[in-house]
């Protein structure tokens, strides 16, 4: 017995790998076939002497033997035997041929191969000899099953397919059930209608909710209406539109696209790796240098943040041990890995776009200097002679001289073209402010000291016109105009005499506090006065012709630093301590507020332009405001390490200075275009640094030649330079 079915075994074997494609009633009848074989066989070695019952047995399993239903080239011809079909005889899949063990893989990969594959034992399966275009015709006029013959893909064989197979394909195409068997029209048993049932099949009523309409589904149906009217979702009409115009369109690949790229597509999208921990430093060593060993003052601060031990440099104190044996186990071990446990499971991680912009893009692009001349760049002359501290200076406007004004109390008349003093005026007080009318018909200088304003001539320049000046300032205007007792106890006009006369003044304006600053109209007719300790009073209007004056406000807006008037407009600009007014003397009205959002302004110089004002402030700031475009700074430049304390524009060339207690003199261009939607190019040139302290004090005062590309500096070192 045992010997049968040593030699029936491998049948079965043999039989099972050949035959895959057979259907549900041949495999019955295999079966019953070997169990029937099975039993025979036994009975025919049991017994050998009953001839009768062998020939029975033998015509049984030759009755069990079918017809091949897999058939291989003519020159192979084999016919499968199905013996058994139990699933413990071999190990076996429907799905592939295990003589080839390639697996589940493309079989295009071997088509450049000769093999197709390998079997148990390594070897290669080399591919069936194949045949051309006239072996093909042959066997389609010749061979009856050639419509029946498939090429199996994983062995390369040919394979007839089975009456069975044919059927089975012909109901698939006619989408009929394959199973002939399957009864598509079986009588249904209705189990719970049919019969009525004396208790319910639940003990519980149905809920009222089950046969109500849901209200939660009728709002989500309410959302997708309104989506689709709104057009926030498609519908599939719309959704099969957009597929046939993808479909129409013309898609190109990446020729030489790599694997990488769709093995990342695979992956987490957008994964964020975890950050890595810090390796260990000098200090976590345990045989660390000397210096990175806690003394007693780190020891204490250490002790100090026990609170707050997140302020603490180093979240251990370093020791030192003699060897790596010695090193005990460390204490706040399960504590770390704890918190960096929680810091990976509560800290979200998120990209962030790190800008990569090299610092030269950053640097506004602005012409080269040599571009940009002439302007100062040399000291060219020093004016010695004051005794104290230079507060003012200014200049003629035809540019012969220039005069300066200082602590000790004396207003010097210099002669620019050889640094010469041609006349030193003593005005009995501290000089803070000089003005050379720029009336070019008459020859007149305003100077602030003290209380009073002294309208002075120099008698220096053209004799006609200083002789002219003199004839004017001796005639007394009448006015019929009464002075209210608000401005008469503010200002008082008095006519020079004797002494004074000889020394060069002509009127004298007493005032009721210190004068800071005197300033001109562009016509010289009128010039303004500012007493910052005058509240409401601290800004006089006076007209030289009619010897008039009047205080243009009622009350005080903040403590006035200094005033200016437009070159073109009726503009009075009053600069406070952090803002700039803007007022039309016209119509009475403020006309513009600009915000320095600085803490004290010093000085303020306008554009010849009008339309452009250069504030200096004492927190090292100055200041570029633009009228046409903004109420706030177009440009804000730090320039200075100390306060500025002078500013001014040149007549003629893009040119503005500014000086500050650094001592430090800095010529900048500063070009304005005509074109209104051009903003004014502002470059830094040159800084100029030969003035020394004095108390602290630098630069008082900067001023421009008329005419020249010269800059003058007035300093606390009680000189005057120039550069050209």
């Amino acid at each position: 017995m045992s010997r049968s079915r040593d030699i029936i075994n491998p049948i079965i074997a043999w039989d099972n790998n050949e035959d895959e494609d057979d259907d549900d009633d041949d495999n019955s009848d295999s079966d019953e076939s070997v169990e029937e074989t099975e039993s025979e066989l036994s009975d025919q070695t049991s017994d050998d002497d009953d001839d009768d019952d062998d020939d029975d047995d033998e015509d049984e399993i030759e009755s069990t033997i079918k017809t091949p239903l897999i058939s291989t080239n003519d020159e192979q011809k084999g016919f499968n035997k199905k013996i058994g079909n139990s699933e413990y005889d071999y190990d076996s899949s429907d799905e592939e041929d295990i003589r080839n063990t390639v697996g589940n893989i493309p079989m295009k990969w071997y088509d450049e191969y000769p093999h197709i594959g390998y079997d148990w034992d390594g070897k290669k399966l080399m591919k069936p000899q194949q045949g051309d275009q006239l072996d093909n015709f042959l066997k389609r006029m010749e061979d009856p099953d050639f419509w029946r013959t498939v090429k199996d893909p994983q062995t390369g064989q040919d394979v007839v397919l089975s009456e069975a197979d044919i059927q089975l394909i012909t109901r698939i195409q006619k989408q009929k059930v394959p199973d002939e068997k399957f009864d598509e029209y079986a009588p249904w048993v209705d189990w719970f209608t049919s019969q009525v049932m004396a208790t319910p099949v639940r003990k519980f009523p149905e809920h009222k909710r089950s046969f109500l309409p849901s209200k939660p589904e009728a709002k989500k149906v309410s959302k997708l209406v309104h989506a689709l009217k709104m057009g926030w979702i498609k519908s599939t009409v719309e959704m099969e539109k957009e597929r046939e115009m993808k479909n129409k369109e013309r898609n190109f690949y990446m020729l030489w696209e790599t694997d990488d790229q769709a093995e990342d597509m695979r992956r987490i999208h957008k994964h964020i790796s975890a950050p890595k921990r810090h390796l260990p430093g000098h200090a976590e060593s345990y045989n660390p240098p000397p210096e990175y060993l806690f003394d007693n003052k780190e020891m204490k601060q250490w002790d100090r943040l026990k609170s707050t031990p997140w302020k603490r440099k180093l979240h251990f104190v370093p020791q030192k041990y003699k060897s790596l044996r010695e090193v005990p186990a460390y204490p706040k071990f399960i504590k770390e890995r704890f918190q960096r446990c929680m810091d990976l499971y509560l800290c979200p991680r998120a990209l962030k776009m790190k800008l990569t912009i090299e610092p030269e893009i950053l640097v506004p692009q602005l012409p080269s200097p040599k571009d940009l001349q002439p302007f100062p760049t040399t000291l060219s002359m020093v004016f010695q002679g004051h005794t104290d501290m230079v507060r003012c200076i200014t200049a003629q406007s035809r540019g012969q001289y220039i005069a300066s004004g200082g602590d000790d109390m004396t207003v010097k008349i210099w002669e620019i073209a050889t640094g010469r003093c041609v006349k030193t005026i003593p005005c009995g007080g501290v000089v803070r402010s000089v003005a050379w009318c720029p009336n070019e018909a008459i020859s007149l200088l305003a100077v602030a000291a003290d209380r009073k304003i002294l309208l002075i001539n120099p008698g220096v320049g053209d004799h006609l016109i200083t002789s002219k000046t003199d004839q004017l300032m001796e005639i007394i205007p009448q006015s019929d105009t009464i002075v209210s007792e608000r401005v008469h106890t503010a200002v008082q006009w008095e006519q020079a005499e004797g002494e004074n006369w000889q020394k060069g003044i002509r009127v004298i304006l007493n005032h009721f506090k210190i004068v800071k600053q005197v300033t001109w109209h562009g016509k010289g007719d009128y010039f303004a006065a500012v007493m910052p300790d005058g509240e409401n009073r601290s800004v006089l209007i006076n007209q030289l012709s009619k010897r008039h004056s009047q205080l243009p406000f009622n009350r005080s807006k903040g403590l006035i630093q200094c005033v200016l008037f437009h070159p073109i407009r009726p503009f009075l600009f009053v600069a406070t301590q952090r803002n700039v007014r803007i007022y039309d003397l016209m119509k009475q009205e403020m006309v513009k507020k600009l915000l320095s959002n600085s803490q004290w302004i010093s000085t303020m110089a306008i554009h010849p332009g009008g339309d452009n004002i250069l504030v200096g402030t004492y927190d090292r700031k100055m200041l570029w405001f633009d009228l046409d475009l903004s109420t706030k700074p177009y440009q804000t430049l730090r320039l200075h390490g100390t306060g500025v304390r002078g500013v001014a524009f040149h007549k003629r060339y893009p040119l503005f200075a500014s000086g500050a207690d650094d001592c430090g003199l800095i010529v900048s261009h500063g070009m304005v275009y005509n074109d209104l939607l051009q903003n004014p190019l502002i470059v830094p040139l040159k800084r100029l640094c030969n003035h020394e302290k004095f108390n602290d004090f630098g630069i008082l005062d900067v001023m421009f030649h008329p005419i020249q590309p010269w800059v003058f500096s007035a300093g606390a070192d009680s000189t005057i330079r120039m550069y050209s």
